[in-house]
């Protein structure tokens, strides 16, 4: 049990986060749930690597995080240089989202960063 969640945690940050948006919990809680959830999905989600390998083929091994990769000091930065550097667009999205797990989690961190925006800009707006 103890794994799971500290594998896992970040999916009850973000029910927490959804929680957080419909009960209309204090600003620094859903700041701070929103910004949980986005590192979460970025660093520390369990995902396969998807790091180009050599031949041409994609790199099955575990990894944590959308943006990370795997043990292989070749593919530890080689996704987020991809974004940075983006030679081509789909070389990108099959590297960062090579299955339906990675698109959900990359929907997961996006999110995350914009419900941290929507916390700060929506208040300011709104004069609340």
């Amino acid at each position: 049990m103890g794994k799971a969640v500290r594998l896992y945690w970040g999916y009850i940050a973000a029910a927490a986060l959804i929680v957080a948006w419909s009960q209309q919990w204090s600003l620094p809680i859903v700041v701070a749930l929103s910004g949980a959830v986005s590192a979460y999905a970025c660093f520390q989600v369990p995902v396969w690597c998807g790091a180009v390998n050599r031949d041409g083929t994609y790199c099955r091994n575990n990894a944590y995080g959308v943006l990370m990769g795997c043990r292989n000091r070749q593919h530890r930065w080689q996704k987020l240089k991809m974004i940075v550097l983006r030679s081509k667009a789909g070389d990108l999205s099959r590297a960062v989202f090579p299955t339906a797990k990675e698109k959900f989690n990359a929907v997961l961190a996006v999110g995350g960063l914009l419900s941290a925006v929507a916390a700060v800009i929506v208040p300011a707006v709104t004069g609340g």
